[in-house]
């Protein structure tokens, strides 16, 4: 019945008006954000930048018109299953999810043989899903058919990436650029070396990225990857910059906005921080959002409005899983902090069991300790560690875990590397690092 209840909200197009509702009454194409899988790269895993909300509204109902007269259009139906994809990426209403794949099976009907189309569609469906696996193996299927097929190419890379499988996917983002080089593959080849620790390498290839872009999508798709980049290293004033920048280009950037909230509270200016936060998630309530937005307010000492965020977050979710898409890396995080954690822990065991990647870990990690589970959880938090990122609430999460553990030493440099890498890269853990430091006795 609730799950019913939540369907009804969004589909009728109402979650939005709740937000506005709770958020103005009670005064809730990468973006990289720890903390934010929702917008991982695989959830733009269409491997185009993003397109503006009125641009793809225009594209889709002239795709309908086109296919009332020419139904029979395999090519045009694997367009338009495309666009339902972004349209749930934009929306945040994952119900154009099982019309995707109604229009993409149509495409594969009408063409069963090389149908590279089809199968990239597919494979951007799944990877919105998070079912990742499948999108490996439908990217695999569109480049036997087409090995140009930018798409694919693109959406190989978040699947690998998304499945741990690190190696792999910088062999395929290397061949993506030597095969068909382009904004979406630079983006991704930046995110690969990032995860490597080679942050410099990875701001050269998106400068280049942006000395490249003309269209103004790609320009602010660029400049908020570049502002993520700067965000994860703390450094909050280039980050507005960038951010800045690509709104410039493109005011309707969604990842654009939600990088110039957090820059704005890193800044001090909490009252912007909440204006752009409630914008945000009237027009994108996804669980990472809804949850950040959540903990400003409630650091704010606001803890009845944040309550009504998390809820929003939580039918979020539950939608998202009647509509196929398997939510429990959002799960595992939003319960560890704010809800059951006996469910984040199962959650985050269970998508541990379908991929490896550092996200995975440092969320099964931080499961456990919530649950008391400190030894088994420091060997997720190292394995999260494993590859050279670095991530300031990766490092908050050990050093806690390493506090639980009278590991003193090894808590007061994690959680100091944290408060260096970015002092404000959380609302409610930034200040937690901050007492558990001091509670130490400080850096050393």
């Amino acid at each position: 019945m609730a799950q019913t209840l939540v369907r009804r909200l969004l589909t009728a197009g109402l979650i939005a008006a709740m937000i506005v509702g709770l958020t103005l009454a009670a005064t809730v194409r990468i973006d990289r954000r720890a903390g934010a899988p929702d917008a991982s790269p695989a959830a733009g895993a269409a491997g185009a930048a993003e397109a503006p909300a009125a641009t793809l509204s225009g594209s889709i109902d002239r795709l309908q018109r086109h296919l009332r007269d020419q139904p029979r259009d395999a090519a045009a139906w694997a367009s338009l299953g495309l666009a339902y994809v972004e349209r749930a990426r934009l929306t945040a209403d994952p119900s154009y999810y099982p019309k995707a794949a109604a229009v993409l099976d149509r495409s594969a009907g009408l063409r069963p043989d090389g149908n590279d189309a089809a199968h990239a569609g597919r494979a951007a469906l799944a990877a919105a899903r998070h079912d990742f696996p499948a999108a490996l193996a439908e990217a695999d299927r569109s480049l036997a058919v087409n090995p140009y097929g930018q798409r694919a190419l693109a959406v190989r890379v978040d699947a690998l990436v998304e499945l741990g499988r690190y190696r792999e996917a910088e062999a395929a983002v290397r061949h993506a650029d030597a095969t068909k080089p382009g904004i979406p593959v630079f983006t991704r080849f930046a995110y690969v070396h990032e995860l490597h620790g080679r942050t410099g390498e990875a701001r050269r290839v998106l400068e280049l990225a942006a000395g490249s872009a003309t269209d103004p999508a790609d320009v602010a798709y660029v400049r908020t990857q570049l502002g993520e980049l700067a965000w994860n290293r703390g450094d909050a004033r280039a980050a507005g910059r960038e951010f800045a920048a690509a709104l410039r280009a493109d005011p309707t950037d969604l990842g654009a906005l939600d990088g110039r909230a957090r820059v704005r509270y890193a800044t001090g200016d909490t009252a912007g921080a909440i204006r752009d936060g409630r914008d945000l998630v009237t027009r994108s309530p996804l669980p990472g959002r809804l949850t950040w937005f959540g903990e400003l307010l409630e650091s704010q000492g606001r803890a009845d409005e944040a309550a009504k965020q998390y809820a929003v977050a939580r039918a979020w979710s539950a939608l998202a899983q009647a509509n196929g898409v398997t939510p429990d890396l959002e799960t595992a995080l939003f319960e560890t902090g704010h809800g059951d954690r006996a469910a984040a822990l199962r959650a985050a065991r269970a998508e541990w069991a379908r991929r490896r990647s550092v996200h995975v870990a440092d969320a099964l990690a931080w499961a456990l300790h919530a649950n008391g589970r400190d030894e088994e959880a420091l060997g997720y938090a190292r394995k999260a560690a494993a590859t050279g990122y670095r991530n300031a609430a990766f490092l908050y999460h050990r050093g806690m875990i390493e506090r639980s553990l009278g590991k003193r030493p090894e808590a007061r440099r994690d959680l100091a590397a944290a408060l260096r890498l970015n002092p404000r890269f959380s609302p409610l853990d930034a200040p937690r690092a901050k007492a558990a430091l001091a509670g130490l006795g400080g850096a050393r």
